[in-house]
């Protein structure tokens, strides 16, 4: 196993979260490209980590926590750290230390550059980005905000824990039609999914409903609502993980049209 930077021959990969196969994530279009090019500019920093024979099983990305979704200084933020565990694909990769492989080059690579720390998030569910995997790997617990949980490395004696940016205001709806409200970040395809298929089932319910879309990669956006990725019906927020098909997004926008009516 090697742990190198993202290069050219892999960018394609990256940018699907290395399932290349998956016609879901063809559905998802092209914002963490947009996402991704805007990022690395801010500082944005991705590995891979590759078998034997030159596949990349697993990914991480990270950058500088003032781009990010929590409040901190001189710490890096782990967007998220990926090991490909389908049959599909390139195959299963779990199991083999990719993971800790890769967070451990990351802690270096930041160290390296003066960082004080590294902040990763996670949640208390046993599945995608675990907070007790982290737990395991040296870091602690110093924020939760609706089940997503902040936790930390300090490197120095004087780094300052991070806190989550909180939400500050939530979407309302608009007199005599239906609102539906999507919130896009771009650096997650499985958020920019629901934001596709919410945008599309909107667009068949004609001007009974009105789709309103905030994009968070602008940073005052992001502050004045103090939410990344969401999707909402109304002043409700739509449980988005995992990602809702595009059928259970268009019922759930039928459901309240006929609340709506009968109001």
């Amino acid at each position: 196993m090697r742990i190198v930077d993202l290069a050219a021959e892999h960018l394609d990969s990256y940018l699907v979260c290395l399932e290349d196969w998956s016609d879901e994530m063809k559905e998802a279009g092209d914002h963490k490209r947009c996402w991704y090019e805007r990022a690395k500019r801010e500082g944005l920093r991705v590995k891979l980590a590759l078998n034997d024979e030159g596949t990349a099983g697993g990914m991480i990305q990270y950058g500088p926590i003032e781009a990010s979704t929590a409040e901190g200084e001189d710490l890096y933020f782990v967007y998220c750290i990926w090991v490909h565990g389908y049959k599909e694909g390139r195959g299963n990769f779990r199991h083999l230390g990719m993971g800790k492989a890769l967070l451990e080059a990351a802690e270096e690579d930041v160290r390296a550059m003066g960082a004080k720390g590294m902040v990763a998030w996670g949640i208390s569910l046993p599945f995608w980005m675990k907070a007790s995997w982290f737990r395991k790997h040296g870091y602690r617990k110093v924020d939760n905000q609706g089940g997503q949980i902040l936790l930390w490395k300090p490197f120095t004696q004087d780094a300052v824990a991070p806190k989550w940016i909180r939400r500050r205001k939530k979407p309302e709806g608009t007199p005599g039609r239906v609102t539906v409200t999507s919130f896009k970040n771009g650096w997650c395809p499985a958020q920019n999914l629901i934001y596709e298929r919410a945008k599309r089932a909107t667009a068949t319910f004609g001007d009974r409903v009105v789709f309103h879309e905030l994009d968070t990669s602008n940073r005052d956006t992001f502050l004045e609502w103090g939410i990344c990725d969401a999707l909402f019906i109304e002043d409700k927020a739509v449980r988005t993980g995992p990602p809702p098909s595009y059928e259970k997004v268009r019922r759930l926008i039928e459901k309240r049209l006929q609340k709506s009516s009968r109001s």
